[in-house]
């Protein structure tokens, strides 16, 4: 698995935290070929209110944007190509993964919880969508979000400490419809 974080804001802080070990357990977790290659990149407020005003047509930033690449096509059905890549064994592009380190840290002050869980829960809730979840219908929600916490419990076993614990909270919240959107 190549899983390519680009730490083009708030690098220091976001790099201290384990979200490359996360990614790679995580998909491991889906079961995901090791041929797999993503991205994922923290930009600030204002990238990412224009990522969302482009891609999904809404104002300001939001916390978390994922784009698929290869995969599933828009009705759920592997994307034809897909047999290509298991054959000749290429790297499978899953897709790319926008993160706003600062609404996540809004979040986590506003949620009582750690800036770090906002971050492992926004990374596992984008890498899920480009494994396939979504949250559209209230019955996908519920799916998601159980894999969620099952992801986050299973990591926070992992390492041994609460990180993943207190991310948990905010799947209890309501705002985990992503920034208030249901």
């Amino acid at each position: 698995m190549d899983i390519q974080f680009n730490y083009e804001y708030r690098d220091e802080e976001v790099r201290s935290f384990p979200l490359q070990d996360l990614a790679v357990f995580a998909l491991q977790l889906e079961q995901v070929e090791d041929n797999v290659e993503a991205s994922v990149t923290f930009v600030d407020d204002e990238q990412m209110a224009r990522l969302n005003e482009e891609y999904r047509g809404k104002e300001g930033p939001t916390d978390v944007l994922s784009f698929e690449c290869d995969g599933l096509d828009d009705d759920g059905f592997p994307d034809p190509f897909a047999e290509a890549f298991e054959e000749e064994e290429l790297p499978f592009q899953l897709g790319d993964i926008m993160i706003a380190p600062d609404v996540a840290e809004r979040q986590a002050k506003s949620f009582n919880t750690t800036f770090e869980g906002e971050l492992s829960l926004l990374l596992v809730h984008g890498l899920l969508h480009l494994c396939g979840y979504d949250h559209i219908e209230d019955e996908e929600a519920e799916i998601m979000k159980q894999r969620e916490r099952d992801i986050l419990l299973a990591w926070g076993a992992h390492q041994g400490d609460d990180t993943a614990v207190q991310t948990l909270i905010l799947l209890e919240h309501p705002h985990h419809g992503r920034n208030g959107e249901e």
